[in-house]
């Protein structure tokens, strides 16, 4: 049983890409409160990996305001549900151009789990075909470059990558032993 039990919900706002809802709660002492959801399809991250460089993506983000580089990511549009694989294939060529005769899946990622449901599945692409992109409207501003592993980490240690998933995804990749 879960400790906290939903009352009722009622949907604050609705787009492609997300829905914002409003949760009536008890508690376990049986106190009611409120809870803010953002929900949101799954994603999948894809660290593209070639020798010694690896593969980032640099974009708007238009609620910081600032350009951020960020290892390929995304969902599938329109709130599609694909299989996780598929996902990550579709966003590295989508992204990046690139296609992976390998992809191996590291783990799974919570976005943000004190306020958002959306989770993310890790990817390493491998043995990568370069094409032509196929990028959606909001990307057209999208640019991507290959980067020597020295010089990711270090923008990760400067504050130059601040993306929480893509520096997650990274620990990921060094912890699996495929690094």
């Amino acid at each position: 049983m879960d400790p906290i039990e939903r009352l009722s919900s009622r949907t604050v706002y609705r787009n492609d890409w997300m829905t914002v809802r409003e949760d009536q709660i008890r508690r376990p002492d049986g106190s009611p409160g409120l809870y803010g959801v953002i929900d949101k399809p799954d994603y999948a991250l894809v660290i593209a990996r070639d020798g010694d460089r690896f593969m980032l993506v640099e974009q708007y983000r238009y609620p910081l305001g600032l350009r951020r580089w960020e290892f390929p990511q995304g969902a599938a549009p329109g709130q599609l549900p694909l299989a996780p694989l598929e996902l990550a294939a579709r966003e590295l060529r989508e992204e990046t151009g690139l296609r992976a005769e390998s992809m191996i899946e590291l783990g799974l990622l919570d976005v943000a789990a004190g306020m958002s449901s959306q989770r993310g599945r890790v990817f390493l692409a491998t043995g990568l075909t370069e094409g032509r992109h196929e990028r959606e409207h909001e990307e057209q501003d999208m640019r991507c470059a290959w980067f020597p592993r020295a010089d990711l980490e270090a923008m990760i240690r400067r504050g130059d990558i601040t993306d929480a998933q893509t520096i997650a995804a990274w620990t990921l990749l060094r912890l699996s032993g495929h690094d």
